[in-house]
């Protein structure tokens, strides 16, 4: 039985595995340097149910706990680490918003797609002058008639170079209270999808600009007042961020391992160097670690429905930092090799980095866990 987990967790965890090392381990190297998304692979997730996990099986879902789609994230990352992103997009992020608080019209119109892997949803959020401080944001929403007029902007979209559908974070009226979201289609007049730009990973994103986009009401997902109930649904997103970044951590971390056992250097394999020694001791106390982490907020939001902002916080900044710090450590361990573009450890590097700015920053989650340390909220606006 693995660590931490429960035999039937245990079953799923070897399951999952078992499928990725028949069905992904072949390509995966190809796949996560490549700029398409693997729509064949998504449909191939969503024939195993590995989509839709924690829905209900009314809206299409497995009805599965938190713990099962972090579990199945992490196994499929072992394997191929860009499996594991298809995975978080049709568990976490925009996807759970939008089957949290959809209509019944909204679910038949596009959840069958959406877990099917067809389609793609994409969340926009930040904008120009708006990243950490979101509540910030500028794009507007008008209401004429039986319509809504959006004029604003949006960046660092993920998946937005492939999406179909955009949730997007609007302001319907002034503060707080105003803020709400929308659903927009790809090709709706007025919605432009910009060009492309590659992160250091290599991912790409898309600027969204809105000009007079005209969508239906029905299109509005949440009204005024409905930021608190969406950046709720946030915690679990970074649920999916954090199972990522230490699943990506280990594969550096075992890729390593055999790495430094295997090769040979002065006529002793590098494992018995002390130096490596300690190294891979510090790499795999800091894996341990952060995993408690992760599987305490998982659990505990299979309790409650959501996980709570501390635990979520907590176990985001300890696996984004574990994961970078060992596919770094990994990497140095391998030399050449590492860096390489023939192994996927300086992928794993590149993708753990850019997840400790993504979800919310490690210095944003520090402030949220220190306001809890304290019990007090320390505003970050000037006096």
């Amino acid at each position: 039985m693995i660590s931490g987990l429960s035999p039937e967790q245990t079953e799923l965890a070897h399951a999952v595995r078992r499928f990725a090392e028949g069905e992904l381990a072949e390509g995966a190297l190809a796949r996560a340097h490549s700029r398409e998304y693997p729509w064949d692979i998504a449909a191939k997730l969503s024939d195993m149910g590995m989509l839709g996990i924690t829905m209900r099986s009314e809206d299409g879902g497995l009805g599965g706990t938190l713990m099962d789609a972090v579990i199945t994230i992490q196994e499929l990352a072992m394997v191929c680490p860009k499996s594991a992103d298809i995975a978080q997009a049709g568990n976490f992020g925009p996807i759970r918003t939008f089957v949290e608080f959809a209509s019944e019209e909204q679910k038949d119109r596009w959840l069958p797609d959406l877990l099917s892997g067809k389609k793609l949803i994409s969340l926009g959020m930040s904008e120009p002058d708006a990243g950490s401080a979101v509540t910030e944001l500028q794009t507007s929403a008008r209401e004429d008639g039986t319509d809504y007029v959006l004029n604003g902007s949006k960046v660092f979209s993920t998946h937005s170079p492939h999406a179909d559908l955009f949730l997007i974070y609007v302001r319907f009226g002034p503060g707080l209270d105003g803020i709400g979201s929308v659903l927009v289609e790809r090709g709706t007049p007025g919605f432009t999808v910009g060009q492309p730009t590659p992160f250091m990973s290599g991912e790409e994103w898309c600027p969204l600009y809105f000009q007079d986009c005209r969508i239906p009401a029905a299109n509005v997902l949440l009204g005024p007042g409905g930021f608190k109930k969406q950046i709720s649904g946030f915690n679990v997103e970074r649920i999916g961020n954090a199972s990522r970044a230490l699943a990506l951590g280990r594969h550096a971390y075992e890729v390593a391992r055999q790495h430094v056992t295997e090769r040979t250097q002065f006529g002793r394999p590098l494992c018995e160097f002390q130096g490596l020694q300690w190294s891979f001791a510090e790499m795999i106390v800091k894996l341990e670690g952060a995993q408690t982490l992760l599987y305490r907020a998982a659990s505990q939001a299979d309790e409650s429905g959501l996980p709570t902002a501390f635990d979520t916080a907590v176990a985001k900044l300890a696996c984004n930092e574990a994961g970078f710090e060992v596919a770094n450590a990994a990497m140095q361990a391998m030399g050449a090799y590492g860096y390489s573009t023939e192994s996927l450890v300086e992928y794993c590097v590149k993708r753990t980095r850019g997840w400790q700015i993504a979800g919310g920053s490690i210095e944003m989650l520090k402030n949220r866990i220190a306001e809890q340390v304290f019990e007090r909220r320390f505003s970050q606006r000037p006096s």
